[in-house]
């Protein structure tokens, strides 16, 4: 049956032309009886004939209508069937919690896990948990928390990092080594002709032998070469030398611009921080008060539900007693099956509240939060529009980010523009040194050579020291320096525009949040009356519908209007409390240490809060 055949039965239509287009009979001809019997079969009157063309003007425009709306895949259940059971898909995830989340089940899961098939398998455990636990396993848990926190330890060692430079550097250096070397050394020419005396002359006119006398024999002397005489070796070489060297800088006119930079850097860091914990704070209240809402709205729909099955049985008895007709059935049919549309609907948006909350407080997957809070009103915003914006401006961390963030640029500025001055620096180094050479596979030829320069086994040991001034002065780099001087210049003024743009930002975030608050408050008194008046119609209404005095169409507006009261009324009561802690956000005094334990604050001017 067609979607469009099903809006007809929603507002009381009879069915009887409900169907294919084939065959079916025009609006006018499904409602001729209501006009009455023609006995004497006279013509009708102008007025009647002209409100019969009206309805077949309206009934080929339905089924035009009805012609661009595709066909259901599955045929229209009937009107007298059974309320059909809600999704299991949407009541797993809504289940009520099984107790109250302990410290070992909310751990997190490890930052670079990934859920496994187990954990995320039945839709997980429900488990109940306050606002103020909430918000300390949100401090506790929170990943872009314990990201600043390294952020912000990490500037720190960087700070710390930049003050060594104001001390001297000393560094140890040691080396060995081991090699082989071969060589070979040829005489070229003999070396007796450098008048050295008879040590140098060849025989036999040099030193007479052992024998003495005519029969003596004559040898060469012995640093004689001859000419072609020759000498290889191998020599390995084994050596090891060691000391200390120190640096430091006496004049660095960049040195204290960079520590100026660090310390900056540290600042925003550290009010980032801040900030961090004051939109933490801000995201799990409204993610809780959400939830608190979406828990409540079932609830309601709920009850409609319940309530529509009771009237709706009321309603068959009356047709069955012959006191309504049938119109009045289709219709409380009707507004049920719309209605439990709507706790349909309200079970999703609460299954997606749970889960959202669980995202912000970090839980693992296989744990579903729900609020063991009951719904309470906090109190009026104590402070007017003005004192708020003064407090809000006095000490908040984003706008000390921004100005942290413009210190660091103007002293890299400075840093990079002292590059271009001169620096003088101390240098001093002190070390010994030690080697030793063997040498081995020596062999002569051609009478053989040198022999008195090589030392079969040879130590040589050694020190040294030196001290001294370097001065460095950057002449000329064509503006690479400048330019980067200028382009950090111009960073700074933007960061300037920026502070101007959050300034403006946190005023308008204050003054949405302040008037919203007060009109919540003043639409919360409003839906209060309104949910007593209606439900004092809805009683009065109900027992009219039942005694015969009043229509069915009386007591489903009378009904809408207590529903939609219900809801206005739990929608202020949650922007009473979500726009009271947009304006905490504000102004909630955190500290900037990351190692100092964060106390839950639900009330300005208060520690913590009983709810």
């Amino acid at each position: 049956m067609r979607a469009i055949s099903r809006l007809f039965i929603a507002i009381g239509l009879t069915p009887i032309w409900l169907g294919p287009f084939a065959g079916t009979p025009s609006l006018a001809q499904a409602l001729a009886p209501v006009i009455g019997p023609n006995p004497e079969s006279k013509a009708s009157d102008p007025g009647t004939a002209r409100l019969e063309r009206s309805w077949n003007q309206l009934d080929a425009q339905l089924k035009a209508l009805d012609a661009l709306i595709p066909p259901d895949r599955e045929p229209a259940p009937k009107v007298e069937n059974a309320t059909p059971r809600l999704p299991a898909s949407l009541l797993t995830p809504n289940a009520a919690p099984r107790g109250e989340l302990s410290t070992t089940q909310a751990n997190p899961a490890p930052p670079l896990s990934l859920p496994t098939p187990i954990q995320l398998k039945g839709g997980g455990l429900v488990q109940g948990l306050s606002l103020e636990q909430s918000l300390a396993l949100a401090f506790a848990n929170s990943a872009s928390l314990q990201a600043q926190r390294e952020e912000v330890a990490a500037s720190l060692a960087l700070l710390q990092a930049q003050l060594g430079t104001y001390w001297p550097r000393i560094s140890a250096f040691a080396n060995g080594s081991y090699g082989q070397e071969g060589s070979t050394t040829t005489a070229n020419q003999a070396n007796n002709n450098l008048g050295f005396g008879q040590l140098f002359n060849p025989a036999p006119n040099g030193i007479q032998g052992s024998g003495g006398g005519v029969g003596g024999t004559p040898i060469a002397g012995p640093f004689y070469v001859p000419s072609g005489g020759s000498a290889a070796d191998v020599t390995s070489t084994s050596t090891f030398s060691a000391g200390l060297s120190l640096d430091y800088a006496l004049v660095d006119f960049a040195r204290t611009p960079r520590i100026k930079s660090a310390r900056a850097q540290l600042t925003n860091a550290r009010n980032t921080y801040a900030n961090e914990v004051r939109k933490l704070q801000l995201q799990v209240s409204e993610a809780y008060y959400q939830l608190q809402q979406a828990d409540q709205l079932v609830r309601i729909q709920d009850a409609n539900v319940r309530k529509d099955l009771v009237i709706l049985q009321d309603t068959l008895d009356l047709k069955q007693a012959g006191l309504v007709p049938r119109l009045d059935v289709l219709r409380r049919r009707s507004i049920e099956a719309s209605n439990q549309e709507n706790l349909i609907q309200a079970l999703a948006d609460r299954a997606v509240a749970r889960r959202r909350l669980a995202v912000v407080l970090n839980l693992p997957p296989d744990i579903n939060p729900s609020a063991s809070d009951p719904i309470a009103l906090q109190s009026r915003w104590p402070l007017n529009l003005e004192q708020s914006l003064l407090a809000a401006y006095q000490d908040n961390p984003e706008l000390q980010a921004i100005l942290a963030t413009r210190e660091a640029l103007a002293q890299q500025k400075q840093a990079t523009a002292a590059g271009l001055l001169p620096k003088l620096s101390l240098f001093a180094a002190g070390g010994s040194s030690t080697s030793n050479a063997t040498i081995s596979d020596i062999t002569i030829g051609g009478g053989g050579c040198c022999g008195s320069s090589l030392l079969p086994d040879s130590t040589t040991s050694g020190w040294d020291w030196s001290i001294g001034l370097t001065i460095n002065w950057l002449l000329f780099d064509a503006g690479t320096t400048s330019g980067e001087a200028r382009a950090l210049a111009k960073r700074e003024a933007a960061t300037m525009q920026r502070y101007a743009a959050q300034r403006n930002d946190i005023r308008l975030r204050l003054e949405q949040a302040f008037f919203n608050h007060e009109a919540s408050l003043a639409k919360l008194a409003s839906a209060r009356r309104a949910v007593s008046a209606s439900l004092e119609a809805f009683r009065d209404v109900k027992l009219r519908y039942l005694s015969g005095l009043s229509n069915e169409l009386l007591l489903s507006n009378t009904q809408d209007q207590l529903i939609n009261s219900l809801i206005n009324r739990l929608t202020a009561t949650v922007n009473v409390n979500i726009t009271y802690a947009q304006l905490l956000r504000e102004l909630l005094p955190v500290s900037q240490d990351p190692n100092r334990a964060i106390t839950p604050i639900l009330r300005l001017g208060s520690k913590s809060s009983a709810y």
